[in-house]
């Protein structure tokens, strides 16, 4: 019987969340993600010692993006598909801001003799993030919408047309763990599981065209609960374990019944609706934060001639 990880394969899209080159190697992945965490795990790694003098050679350029560009490169030549490189998140609450960093990336990958049109904007999905890449998608930049913890973050980017979304599974289930650790939120009752399949279905039965990509996995669990959705990005460790794994993995996720699109989420309804989900708006203002501080230290570290 093939692994869990290859009969994964067949039937949804398997992506690495990492910047190891040697792991992308090994479990040939689709496509791949990164974000200033696997950046700043990246300076670590043997194989992007070259890239650290290039970056700082870059005169003019914020050191981020000249190193965050060059990983991209190197990991476009190990993939077929998309490579997601994400903005500074500290331009998160600014569509100008993003929109520049994003132009900037795209500048910087095809300078390194990357592929353009095989990268993902990474932007966080506050309402600026979402405008920046609704107006990048225009212009022939997809854009890959991170930092998703809710339903209306969801409808923001679907209406947006943003090439694809990453709702977070894992920390979703880390908010309620933290806050009511007396309950089973095991299997099914997952909460982080229970949000993906919920976009995935409105995605699905309104006729959407963007692409779901569950994100930010805790376990085994989380990731069988939801094979058969359209992209997952996993990292090397959970793809390690299943790929040991050899027992039978049935599709959790299909068809569903077409119904009638809901309207456009407007700027005044998604703030609402994201101020009264108190789970999403802190996550999402936690992983903007958590994101920059990481990237600050990239930043340090770079600049250590």
């Amino acid at each position: 019987m093939d692994s869990k990880l290859e009969q994964l394969k067949k039937m949804t899209l398997v992506v690495a969340d990492t910047g190891d080159l040697a792991a992308i190697q090994r479990y040939q992945p689709q496509d791949a993600t990164t974000n200033p965490s696997l950046i700043l795990k990246a300076l670590t790694l043997e194989a992007y010692q070259p890239l650290l003098a290039q970056a700082r050679a870059q005169q003019g350029v914020p050191l981020y993006d000249a190193f965050a560009a060059l990983v991209a490169v190197q990991i476009q030549q190990q993939v077929p598909g998309y490579v997601s490189v994400e903005v500074d998140a500290r331009t998160s609450y600014s569509v100008e801001a993003s929109r520049a960093r994003a132009h900037q990336l795209i500048e910087l990958i095809q300078r390194a003799g990357g592929d353009p049109k095989r990268i993902l904007i990474k932007l966080a999905a506050t309402w600026e993030g979402i405008q920046a890449a609704a107006a990048l998608e225009q212009e022939g930049i997809a854009c890959n919408l991170t930092l998703l913890f809710g339903q209306e973050q969801a409808k923001a980017c679907a209406d947006a047309g943003v090439t694809l979304t990453s709702p977070f599974v894992g920390r979703i289930l880390d908010w309620y763990q933290a806050r009511y650790p007396e309950q089973d939120w095991s299997g099914e009752r997952d909460p982080g599981v229970q949000s993906v399949r919920k976009i995935y279905r409105e995605y699905k039965a309104q006729g959407y065209a963007t692409i779901i990509m569950g994100a930010s996995f805790r376990n085994l669990s989380q990731i069988e609960l939801l094979a058969g959705c359209d992209r997952l990005t996993l990292a090397p460790a959970l793809l390690e374990a299943l790929a040991q794994e050899h027992a039978p993995l049935a599709t959790q996720l299909g068809a569903v019944p077409v119904e009638e699109r809901r309207p456009v989420l407007s700027e005044a309804l998604f703030r609402q609706q994201l101020a009264d989900h108190q789970m999403a708006q802190e996550k999402l203002q936690e992983g903007i934060a958590l994101f920059s501080a990481d990237l600050e230290k990239v930043e340090a570290v770079l600049a250590q001639a």
